[in-house]
């Protein structure tokens, strides 16, 4: 049997749709790592050369290997997590390691998404 769902009445008259079945996306997610990330992320804009990319280049993707490029970049910063971790130096330390490793993640799941809801 189906549940009905119930608005939400407040006490000033106000009210709104349940929250049944609704993401909680404020609980889901830390804003200090989601602006650590975008600190990390900022500071990965500028090459070599001095200019800048924009912030979202890398959904541009990394060729016709960028599964592999992803997954080694990835390996690179969890052996460097995995060194401070057991308390010995890395190549940029800790939160340069876990940002690596976020970034490579959400590009290798980036592509796999676009991949994959492509075939449902």
């Amino acid at each position: 049997m189906a549940t009905k769902l119930s608005n939400r009445q407040f006490k000033t008259g106000a009210n709104r749709n349940s929250l049944d079945g609704k993401y909680d996306i404020e609980a889901f997610f830390s804003p200090q790592v989601l602006e650590a990330r975008a600190a990390y992320m900022h500071k990965h804009r500028k090459l070599a050369d001095g200019t800048m990319r924009d912030g979202d280049n890398w959904q541009k993707l990394f060729g016709d290997d960028h599964y592999d490029v992803c997954m080694k970049s990835l390996m690179r910063h969890i052996l460097d997590m995995w060194l401070e971790h057991r308390g010995s130096k890395s190549r940029d330390g800790m939160d340069e390691a876990i940002n690596g490793a976020m970034f490579n993640l959400e590009a290798y799941y980036y592509k796999y998404l676009n991949e994959n809801s492509k075939k449902n």
